[in-house]
């Protein structure tokens, strides 16, 4: 996953959590608790459908205020 470039703010949180192993202590209290699954991937789409990196469909959107005259 570090070598994708994030869609949004979910992917980021999972980066960070990856590397802090925290996604691993996650995934073991929900093993302890009795879950299937921690709601990690879950989660992260939802925060990525709430917050997505837009930079690059803004391209061409909005119009320059101060056009080139040829």
């Amino acid at each position: 996953m570090r070598d994708t470039k994030s869609e949004g703010l979910g992917d980021t949180i999972a980066k960070i959590t990856s590397a802090t192993k925290l996604d691993k202590l996650a995934e073991k209290i929900a093993e302890v608790a009795g879950a299937d699954d921690c709601g990690c991937k879950a989660r992260q789409k939802k925060l990525n459908d709430m917050f997505p990196y837009k930079d690059h469909k803004r391209k061409n959107k909005t119009p320059n205020p101060f056009p080139v005259k040829e």
